[in-house]
């Protein structure tokens, strides 16, 4: 477990500097994420001795019980304090919620509170029920363990969020997950403020809800695994109880392939089993027959009373033209209509939305939709960059952004948290390297320099969503590659657009890390796990590598393009290997970064303390070296392991400089792990260019990087040249 203490001296350390400028504090403030509205640190604390006492005013309800049973439950996981029979009454939270809220689980459920804590307990006031379980989230994040005991911070918070719409959505067809891995990641979506679950249920891999109307969805699409009926109507409510909605996504009329397997009938496309590779992601339902129109009438309809919310996602991206073209009949129809493929996708598109309207459901399609007209209360997903949030907004559409917060894409949390869902320019390939490449493929991915978004626009934008594809996501690599970035992104969607502080978002993000942890996120358990499984003999040497690495990024690992791509084959792999496991935000180089910076800002106390990392770090390489002789299967991470131990001794040359030429190496060493990153660092880089051995990056490098230029000359690095250097 990291040392929470120690991340909260370092976000000390950083408000100190004044470099989170949107809370001006003159002490350790609380470490809340997403950040309020407002707050402000007040002096004092409460002890925390166990048990909790509410004092209710206004609106109780059975809902709000079970919430106040959540807290309480986690208040003593986090605080160590249960409650002691003949002991202190414990915390008492006055709670004050103002009455019943009419658009409960909508797009306009209240969830503004207010929140004042002292060393008299707290008292929590809330718009409505769902305000109360935002606020008791961040009471939670008040608890601090100290030397003396665990005590509740004192503060002042008025808060509601920024959209009203902030999702994660999960890929379950790729990669299927049970109900309990999904009931986990809803109790991290309370505790972080998310409100919406996207669950993408069927593809090309699998359809996973069970149909009574169409049986052979769940006999052959599903392969065996699916969700009951009885099992989403336990889900939803499950998520209900935590002010959270659940949208399903059934995407036609393409990546249909498991669909089409149990009907072939209603396939633009023969289908053919056992599952071919090569159509799993191209096979696409024909948008011309009665029959499959009728088909799909009938399934969404079934699915529609399946879920409450309002909103339904059909998906409706990525459809190949050529899977309406290459077929006689429906090329014949087009033709006979004057229709291209786009027009013929609005068709369908058109029929769709009807058949929704009449289930009094909201139609979400992907942005694809755009490329003909249709109606304008379609709401737009936009994931291909964030010219078409500007796109979509301008012709009129409401729209959910998650152009910028593709998870699967294994950037570091800050690349994400530093895309604002309103930024036209936020998310997108440079035009003019996409032309370069001659990538017409990526064409679609390019920003769109003349994008602008107006303030009317802007009221169109719903909020946006983290998503994670599982293509590459095993349910035992679930939690490990949804947090803590998701809470990150939570931070992004609800917090004001000023709180953009990137050094204050790595001091947090390890200490909100550990508190999940703490209630039941099981990222760092599952990875102890898998790397036990491939180094039974003595995990800790590839435990030390993988602390301070990360996977290469946008799509690099998945080996579906450029150079690399010979490591994949028609078959799945198995989602065993390092890069599999490593994580994409790590405490150890967050730490070490951190530490960097204060060290080269003046406090030369810190140099003991990197000189014995470093020194750790240069003699792991032979540790694994020798534990790779007898476990095969950790070979391929050698070569990283050689590049961390070169690091290190460049940064502890740098830190004491030998009389030999060291500069020369450290200057070598330094290319070899830049140019690593730079591999992988875009869609486009990716394409040319061939992946380090192993599929892992060193994430010590831009603090050598630092190191090493203050030795050659400290007076040109300066506390803003340091900071300038995130982890990558």
């Amino acid at each position: 477990m990291p040392d929470i203490r120690r991340f909260r001296f370092g976000l000390t350390f950083v408000f100190m500097l004044g470099v989170s400028g949107h809370v001006p504090v003159a002490k350790a403030a609380p470490t809340l994420m997403p950040q309020p509205r407002t707050y402000h640190v007040q002096p004092g604390a409460l002890p925390l001795t166990g048990g909790v006492v509410v004092d209710w005013q206004g609106t109780r309800s059975e809902l709000l019980d079970h919430a106040v049973a959540r807290f309480t439950q986690n208040l003593a996981a986090l605080s160590g304090r249960d409650a002691m029979p003949g002991g202190r009454s414990g915390l008492v939270v006055h709670i004050h919620c103002m009455g019943p809220d009419a658009d409960m689980l909508s797009i306009h459920m209240r969830e503004h509170y207010r929140l004042h804590t002292d060393a008299q307990g707290a008292v929590l006031e809330a718009d409505g029920p769902v305000g109360v379980l935002r606020g008791l989230a961040t009471l939670l994040q008040l608890v601090e363990r100290r030397d003396d005991g665990p005590v509740l911070d004192a503060a002042d918070i008025d808060d509601a969020p920024r959209f009203a719409w902030r999702g994660l959505l999960v890929d379950v067809s790729r990669h299927f997950m049970s109900i309990a891995a999904l009931k986990r990641q809803l109790d991290m979506m309370e505790l972080t403020k998310l409100n919406v679950l996207h669950l993408h249920l069927s593809d090309g891999q699998g359809f996973r809800v069970e149909s009574r109307l169409y049986p052979r969805l769940q006999q052959v699409a599903s392969h065996g695994e699916y969700y009951t009926q009885q099992q989403v109507r336990e889900l939803v409510a499950y998520a209900a109880q935590r002010g959270i909605r659940i949208v399903p996504e059934f995407d036609t009329p393409g990546h249909s392939y498991a669909l089409l397997l149990a009907y072939p009938q209603y396939a633009a496309q023969p289908v053919t089993t056992p599952m071919d590779p090569k159509r799993v992601v191209r096979a696409a339902i024909d948008p011309t027959s009665p029959q499959a129109r009728d088909f799909i009438a009938g399934l969404y309809h079934e699915m529609a009373g399946l879920f409450p919310d309002v909103y339904f996602h059909v998906g409706g991206d990525e459809v190949r033209p050529d899977e309406w073209t290459a077929n006689p009949r429906i090329n014949t129809y087009m033709q006979q209509h004057n229709l291209t493929t786009a027009t013929l996708q609005a068709m369908y598109t058109q029929r769709v939305h009807d058949m929704l309207a009449r289930d009094g459901k909201i139609m979400m399609g992907w942005d694809e939709l755009l490329d003909a007209p249709i109606p304008a209360s379609i709401v737009i997903e936009s994931w291909r960059g964030s010219r078409y949030t500007a796109a979509a907004t301008q012709a009129g559409h409401p729209v959910v952004v998650s152009s910028g917060y593709y998870l699967d894409l294994l950037l570091p949390a800050v690349m994400h948290y530093r895309v604002d869902p309103l930024d036209p320019q936020g998310n997108g390939l440079p035009p003019d390297q996409v032309v370069q490449a001659h990538a017409p493929a990526l064409a679609p991915l390019a920003l769109d320099p003349a994008a602008r978004m107006t303030p009317v626009q802007d009221d169109r934008v719903m909020g946006a969503e983290a998503a994670l594809w599982t293509e590459i996501v095993t349910e035992e690599m679930l939690d490990n590659r949804l947090w803590p970035r998701a809470a990150a992104l939570a931070e992004r969607f609800w917090s004001p657009a000023t709180v953009r502080d990137e050094s204050s978002l790595a001091a947090r993000l390890p200490v909100v890390q550990a508190e999940l942890e703490l209630l039941g996120n099981r990222a760092t358990a599952d990875r102890a796990r898998m790397m036990a499984r491939l180094a039974p003999d003595d995990v800790v040497p590839l435990a030390t590598l993988l602390s301070v690495s990360s996977p290469v990024r946008n799509y690099a690992h998945n080996h579906v393009f450029g150079p690399s791509r010979a490591a994949a084959t028609s078959d799945p792999r198995p989602l065993d290997r390092a890069a599999d496991i490593v994580a994409t935000d790590n405490t150890e180089a967050a730490l070490f970064n951190h530490d960097v910076q204060v060290y080269l800002a003046g406090r030369t106390e810190l140099a003991a303390s990197l000189r014995t990392r470093l020194e750790n770090w240069r003699g792991n390489d032979a540790r694994l070296r020798l534990l790779a002789q007898r476990d095969p299967s950790i070979r391929e991470v050698l070569p990283a392991s050689a590049l961390l131990a070169q690091l290190a001794q460049a940064g502890l040359d740098a830190m004491d400089p030998p009389a030999t030429a060291w500069r020369e190496h450290a200057a070598t060493t330094l290319a070899m792990a830049q140019g690593q990153f730079a591999a992988s660092m875009s869609l486009l880089a990716v394409r040319a260019s061939p992946q380090p051995a192993g599929d892992i990056l060193p994430d010590i490098t831009p603090a050598i990087a630092v190191l090493v230029q203050a030795a050659r000359s400290p007076a040109a690095v300066s506390r803003q040249d340091v900071a300038g250097h995130p982890l990558p």
